[in-house]
């Protein structure tokens, strides 16, 4: 089955999550003024050159960002617009669900969606767990709050509907890996358990082995970056040199998650 109608979908998609990365995993790393300055590193520094660089190849992609952080960096929200991007729904605080009142877990969405709207003036299309976690409740709220398209789930290379409390949706799922993550490979810190730094080859040579087996079968790649990791100088070698490697083939679609969803749906529903 084709996806789209313009070939091989690649998608490039950047969580902003800034310092809600550590505040997140714990509330403490607040009063950590040094941890805390490698969420900043993604707002100051990180996300300028990951917007430069997907300039040069006249590429328009998708950040998922969290509601506080569009409230408080509109400088940065704003070139995001300006450069053709798309702006999805990452929760407000990036507080991990599992660690959420069913209450919470509402105010999350309603006010990661109020934030979008005022600064993008669209309310959000697409939804990206934090910390890639469900709870109970989470299907039926991405249903309830309506929106079009999901990135969240490990257990497909090839998009999907959803199915809701038995009920087969009109919402496109978006599947990827932690493979396809570059956080697994390169976020260090002294405070996470199982430090890890890899060589950015290494990174780019699993994920051209991705690309070059998802492409042979017609499938589709979810790729899921982090601004504060992926921004930085030798890491985003690794970005460029996956977008160059694409571009040597026919027929790949490297675009926006709503666009491309939008040109997915009525095949996947034919295909139900």
């Amino acid at each position: 089955m084709s996806f789209t109608s313009r070939g091989f979908p690649l998608f490039l998609t950047f969580d902003v999550d800034c310092e809600t990365l550590w505040t997140a995993r714990d509330p403490k790393n607040a009063e950590r003024p040094i941890v805390m300055s490698q969420g900043r590193y993604g707002w100051k520094r990180g996300i300028w050159r990951v917007l430069d660089l997907l300039k040069k190849y006249e590429l328009t992609t998708t950040f998922f960002v969290p509601g506080v952080v569009v409230e408080q960096q509109p400088a940065m929200v704003e070139a995001i617009l300006k450069g053709g991007h798309e702006i999805a729904h990452h929760s407000h605080t990036h507080k991990w669900i599992l660690n959420c009142t069913h209450e919470e877990e509402h105010e999350e969405m309603q006010k990661g969606i109020e934030a979008i709207e005022k600064a993008a003036g669209y309310k959000p299309r697409g939804w990206r767990s934090p910390a890639a976690e469900f709870s109970d409740i989470t299907l039926g709220l991405i249903e309830q709050y309506g929106f079009d398209y999901s990135s969240n789930f490990f257990d497909d290379d090839e998009p999907y509907l959803l199915d809701i409390g038995g009920r087969r949706t009109d919402i496109v799922e978006l599947p990827f890996r932690w493979v396809l993550d570059d956080a697994p490979f390169f976020n260090y810190s002294i405070t996470l358990p199982g430090r890890t730094m890899q060589a950015p080859s290494a990174l780019l040579e699993a994920w051209v082995a991705e690309f070059d087996c998802l492409y042979a079968e017609g499938r589709m790649m979810m790729i899921g970056m982090h601004p504060q990791i992926i921004g930085q100088p030798s890491r985003l070698k690794v970005l460029e040199g996956l977008i160059e490697h694409a571009l040597k083939h026919d027929n790949v679609w490297i675009g926006r998650c709503d666009a491309i969803t939008d040109d997915m749906r009525p095949r996947l529903k034919a295909a139900a």
